[in-house]
């Protein structure tokens, strides 16, 4: 069997710019919604040596810290040549829920101009607004045909709406004519519950799992890849941990006596549930390391090898994008299994 390039379809992406551009990095700042409780600003790192943008949610929380430096091409190469890496798919870090269109032409540009200078190691993903108009849908062209990207990127949710939203169905529409995937990140936007704002670990990991979980449950019990059959959805997070969700969120009958009433009936039967989850819904692995060997083999044995795809959210840290390569291959799958995570399902999915 010829071998598998590795892939990491989650590497994080901002301006080259934003750190010294003045317009660039208003544009982050003031996009973000602080009327509604965030708090975006400039800021050191805590030794003082390097420029950070942060975000807080609630105030006084960090959710969000990009370090100037980390976003290099040099760093990335660097990096993906130390943990065996072939090629890279770039993505906006969460901030693709809040940038407006004359901001997101910003950064496919420089995303693109990126892989352009990586000689084939990197490749992108378009950012844009979710709306489907034609403004949208022009820049969305542009990006595919003129720039070379592989596929599109959502937030998982935009404020309280998520991706099943009839709001979004202007743009499901045009994805789903053109027959182009998209991978569906994590965003902080609604990890601000009470019993997560306490804890750090909690606030930054389990709040971006239950947002993720949400999104895929949503757009299954929608019913939404009914009419939009050719969307291919890649969640980060394996979709909110959705290996332990899988069973217990499906539907169920029972078989052994009448109930009196069903308190669980739904709109989809588990044909359709299952066909959804084989067909639309893949599960980017992002930071496998982080997981567990136990965890990682459970998905591969409830999702399927062959809906995992391996991601690393480098720069966030760089041991994440260090042992995510080496956490696959001590799995006890097949070789065959690991080769469809390490690459093989996003060269599949992204026609790289």
């Amino acid at each position: 069997m010829a071998e598998t390039r590795v892939i990491d379809d989650n590497m994080h992406f901002l301006p080259t710019n934003l750190f010294t551009n003045e317009e660039v990095l208003h544009g982050f700042l003031y996009s973000a919604p602080v009327t509604f409780g965030m708090k975006a600003y400039l800021g050191k790192t805590p030794d003082g040596t390097k420029d950070q943008v942060i975000l807080e949610y609630p105030e006084g929380k960090q959710i969000l810290n990009y370090v100037d430096g980390d976003y290099t091409l040099e760093t990335k190469i660097k990096a993906m040549d130390e943990a065996g890496v072939d090629i890279a798919m770039l993505r906006m870090p969460v901030w693709q829920e809040w940038l407006p269109l004359d901001m997101c032409k910003i950064v496919n540009e420089q995303a693109a101009e990126m892989c352009k200078r990586s000689e084939g190691r990197l490749v992108a993903n378009a950012v844009l607004p979710p709306f489907g108009r034609k403004e949208d849908v022009d820049e969305l062209k542009h990006c595919i045909e003129d720039l070379g990207m592989v596929g599109v990127q959502f937030a998982c949710c935009y404020g309280d709406r998520f991706l099943d939203d009839e709001l979004f169905k202007p743009y499901m529409k045009v994805l789903n004519d053109m027959k182009i995937p998209a991978v569906v990140h994590h965003t902080p936007g609604q990890n601000a519950f009470q019993n997560f704002d306490d804890y750090t670990i909690l606030r930054r990991e389990l709040g971006r799992i239950h947002a993720q979980a949400a999104a895929v449950g949503r757009e299954i019990y929608s019913g939404m890849f009914d009419e939009f059959p050719n969307l291919k959805f890649v969640h980060t997070m394996f979709g909110g941990n959705w290996f332990g969700l899988q069973e217990i969120l499906a539907p169920h009958k029972s078989t052994k006596k009448k109930e009196a009433m069903n308190r669980l009936a739904t709109n989809v039967d588990h044909e359709a549930y299952t066909h959804y989850l084989e067909n639309n819904i893949f599960f980017d692995m992002t930071h496998p390391m982080s997981w567990g060997k136990d965890q990682i083999e459970c998905a591969v044995k409830v999702c399927g090898a062959d809906h995992l795809l391996m991601g690393s959210s480098f720069p966030v840290f760089y041991e994440w994008m260090a042992r995510s390569v080496e956490s696959i291959d001590a799995l006890d799958v097949t070789d065959e299994e690991k080769a469809l995570m390490k690459g093989g399902n996003a060269a599949r999915i992204f026609n790289l």
